[in-house]
């Protein structure tokens, strides 16, 4: 049961990301198994009334999507080379909305993302950094790579996000004027665009070998002349005119924060500064407004020793620069975009579940449109087509699918699914505690089938700002509660969805609170009658990892095991060497009293470490200090011969999140196979890939 749950969780379509037009198309990027079964490839699928009608298909995987009012979808894909891997750099296609997929463009470092705006389209482009246009950036990459030259050379925090290494190319957004020829008449039910290897390989072919002549290109970009600092994210009008960026920039005592700059996309305007960035205030962008005359901006009070981050949107007048507080009533952290010229929407968390929020840019809170306490939806990416609001929802136990939601009504419509319904068994219900200040907390709980007493394992959500309250596939309870684990997932200080008091409750004291929240709603599900209290688990990614860290050196021998995934062991040195400029700062004061460090000799229960080499925001050294203190100091006990009863499951490839599909089957056996060595007392027979 436990291995057909995995396989059916990871081997299902999902829904990766809605592209929608304003006029009504709904584009669904859905992401499966390839034909070997070892990898995920993406595809294109459009959602028309009842039906879904395929865009592509192939071995190639689509990356970057935009798509345009006439039909036309514009999108990168990699060539699939003889050997059947994808080659280095993606094309650009267009897929009009009868024949075959055209070939736009082909660089060296391929494409980022895509909007189509008016009859332009414009793209990020990562570019040689001393290169002004595109002919330069393919000469001087051809030199570097044939020089076989991997160095980077930085001046700027910071050089590695995420899962990446930064530079020494520099990200750049570029404009091209779109065919006429590109669109036809009203699409039918035509063959999607083939991109097979032989297809999607087809513009290497036409360029010959490395050192020739560029291939012809149908798109000609200008580069655009971009503010200091590295473009971190952006946005476009309807015209194709202007574009919002935040650009992450190192000056006098800032260290990596975003200012905001409106871009002249067509003339021969200097970018405009708009916001810059404070060591308190940082800005982002968002939609402009249909008219064009206003745009939305994300407002956010960083993280500092003294301040709670909070997030919060303005709305910008473009002409005069100043700006005023959306909804400043509605104490939710959300991102709105546009109804009409007079009215927004938004989502955000609530109370373990989501919601959907409609009102007046005048109006000093919103109504609530959907969702809400009462049902067990989450609502995320919401956009506006064709009048109605077009948005993802999911649950605990429902995986991600497409709605629209009347924005009159608040009606939710689940619309044609590309992606897998995933049927994993169990139930669901809640649980309920006092925090020791007197402050009402929740939690789900995931029951196993059967009256119990079932086994425990309490997972700790990351963020440290989140809430458990949507679909996963990387912490999913499924295959937990199909091995027979009751799976409790709480809502602790810092958690979204509750307010800014409840963030405001945990920031300052990362082991304190949010600690005793999730000790008080463990307390309450433990005293269940179908929950065995003698047997239970811990565990935790992310800030989620620093928790199962601090619970090991604060509960003794209360939990059977620990498992830590991509945790925060030493929170000073994390500061120094994570990709997050904003940590160091914000945890000077809490140093010297939460750091799961400092409590080694007080842990006692087995853990099971899990960590990436490619996790640049808790970096590999977290993982490999711990990995050393558990066997140096800990007071664990050891097995009959002598050795550790601590695991190391070490990803090389793999970054913050385990995303390759084996590696992420491998990843939920190994950690159920921990579980059940320590908490029931069961052999596991150690997977042979695992080697």
């Amino acid at each position: 049961m436990t291995s057909q749950s995995i396989e059916t969780l990871l081997d299902a379509t999902r829904l990766a990301a809605l592209e929608t037009t304003a006029g009504g198309r709904i584009l669904a990027k859905v992401s499966g198994p390839d034909a070997k079964g070892t990898a995920y490839r993406s595809a294109l699928v459009e959602i028309d009334g009842d039906r879904l009608l395929p865009l592509t298909r192939g071995s190639a995987s689509v990356g970057a999507v935009a798509a345009a009012e006439d039909g036309t979808t514009c999108f990168t894909a990699q060539r699939v080379d003889e050997d059947g891997e994808e080659g280095e750099d993606a094309q650009l296609w267009a897929l009009p909305v009868r024949g075959e997929a055209r070939e736009l463009a082909s660089r060296p470092g391929g494409f980022g993302g895509l909007a189509v705006a008016g009859r332009h389209l414009v793209v990020e482009l990562e570019v040689h950094s001393q290169a002004a246009d595109e002919a330069e950036h393919r000469v001087l990459s051809a030199e570097r790579k044939d020089a076989k030259v991997t160095a980077a050379l930085h001046a700027g925090f910071p050089t590695r996000y995420w899962d990446h290494d930064l530079g020494p190319t520099r990200p750049v957004l570029a404009i091209a004027a779109l065919p006429d020829d590109l669109a036809a008449a009203e699409r039918t039910a035509a063959p999607a665009a083939d991109l097979t290897g032989a297809a999607a390989g087809s513009a290497a072919a036409a360029a010959g070998a490395e050192d020739e002549a560029a291939p012809t290109q149908v798109l000609h970009f200008r580069h655009l002349a971009m503010p200091a600092g590295r473009l971190e994210s952006w946005t476009v009008d309807r015209e194709g005119t202007r574009a919002l960026v935040a650009m992450v920039d190192s000056r006098d005592d800032l260290v990596g924060v975003p200012d905001l700059y409106l871009l002249d996309l067509v003339g021969d305007q200097p970018p405009r500064l708009l916001r810059e960035a404070t060591a308190e205030l940082e800005f982002g962008p968002g939609e402009f407004s249909p008219d064009g005359t206003r745009a939305l901006i994300g407002r956010y009070r960083s993280w500092t020793e003294t301040a709670s981050l909070t997030a919060s949107a303005e709305l910008l007048d473009l002409a005069t620069g100043e700006s005023r507080p959306v909804w400043p009533e509605l104490d939710h952290w959300i991102d709105p975009v546009w109804l009409d010229d007079t009215t927004l929407v938004a989502t955000s968390d609530e109370q373990g579940r989501g919601a959907v929020w409609s009102g007046g840019v005048d109006e000093p809170a919103p109504r609530r449109l959907a969702g809400g306490p009462e049902q067990e939806l989450a609502f995320s990416s919401a956009s506006v087509a064709n009048g109605a609001i077009i948005a993802v929802a999911s649950g605990i136990a429902v995986a991600p699918h497409p709605v629209r939601i009347d924005p009159a009504t608040g009606a939710v419509q689940t619309l044609p699914n590309p992606a897998d319904p995933v049927d994993l068994p169990g139930t669901l219900t809640e649980v309920a505690a006092t925090a020791e200040d007197g402050t009402d907390l929740r939690a789900w709980l995931r029951l196993p089938e059967g009256e119990g007493p079932h086994p425990l394992v309490v997972f700790a959500h990351g963020g440290p700002w989140g809430s458990w309250n949507a679909w996963t596939y990387r912490w999913n309870p499924g295959p937990f509660v199909a091995a027979g684990y009751a799976v409790l997932l709480p809502d602790p200080a810092i958690s979204t969805g509750y307010g800014q008091a409840m963030i405001d409750r945990g920031q300052h004291q990362l082991g304190g609170a949010p600690y005793t929240d999730i000790m008080a709603l463990t307390d309450v599900t433990v005293a269940r009658a179908d929950i065995d209290s003698e047997r239970t688990a811990f565990a935790g990614g992310s800030y989620g990892g620093y928790m199962a860290n601090w619970v090991a050196g604060h509960t003794g021998d209360r939990f059977r095991c620990i498992v830590t995934h991509a945790s925060l062991w030493d929170t000073e040195s994390m500061g120094h060497t994570t990709d997050n400029a904003g940590w160091e700062r914000s945890m000077r004061g809490q140093n010297a009293r939460y750091n799961p460090k400092d409590f080694v000799a007080e842990i006692v229960a087995p853990m099971l470490v899990i960590h990436g080499d490619k996790d640049y925001r808790v970096p590999i050294a977290q993982g490999h200090a711990l990995w050393y203190d558990l066997h140096e100091f800990s007071a664990t006990p050891r097995d009959a011969e002598g050795r550790t009863q601590h695991r190391y499951l070490y990803f090389p490839d793999e970054g913050h999140w385990i995303t390759g599909r084996g590696n992420a089957q491998v990843w939920y056996e190994t950690f159920l196979g921990f579980l059940d060595t320590h908490v029931r007392g069961r052999a596991w027979e150690r997977p042979a890939v695992l080697g």
